[in-house]
């Protein structure tokens, strides 16, 4: 007796994980990493204070092969305060590999080869929200009173003050 024909439920389409897993393990071994999470997971490896500002950009292994170089690039504000953090992020990118891989974190300031044609774009800070003045709140309550719902009628008050925050023009 046959078994019931399985049906998928992507319709022929594919994740862009799937489809781009050849071309970055390919790329990220030509660059000397044998783990590719370090790179697509490098703010978790290392978390997001040292991710903000660096970068990694090659591992290198030595002629006798005991620990390999992690080379890591930022900007230069950014290089004596990474050279502090290097011991803790040797030993979180040892965790990531699960063995005592990396020997030596080397900090560069120079443009890499390969992955950015040497532009180092970090992520900047996100800008803090200005809270809604008074006035503002006032005017999002008015708009929203009509609603019953106690909920629905906070959040489009919260909405209401946002968008007015927001608008171009006003300070």
């Amino acid at each position: 007796m046959k078994s019931p024909r399985q049906t998928t439920t992507t319709r022929g389409f594919s994740r862009a994980a799937t489809l781009m897993q050849k071309s970055i393990r390919k790329a990220s071994e030509d660059r000397g990493f044998a783990v590719t999470r370090l790179l697509t997971h490098w703010s978790e490896v290392v978390g997001d204070a040292v991710a903000g500002v660096s970068t990694p950009v090659n591992v290198s292994y030595g002629k006798g092969g005991m620990g390999a170089t992690l080379t890591l690039l930022t900007t230069g504000a950014q290089a004596p305060m990474l050279e502090m953090q290097k011991e803790q992020i040797r030993e979180k990118v040892n965790a990531c590999y699960g063995y005592r891989a990396i020997s030596r974190v080397r900090i560069t300031q120079t443009a890499p080869t390969g992955f950015a044609q040497g532009r180092a774009a970090f992520v900047t800070a996100p800008k803090q929200p200005k809270s809604p003045t008074p006035a503002m709140q006032s005017t999002a309550d008015d708009l929203s009173r009509g609603i019953e719902n106690e909920r629905l009628r906070t959040a489009l008050a919260t909405l209401g003050a946002n968008v007015l925050n927001n608008k171009p023009g006003q300070s």
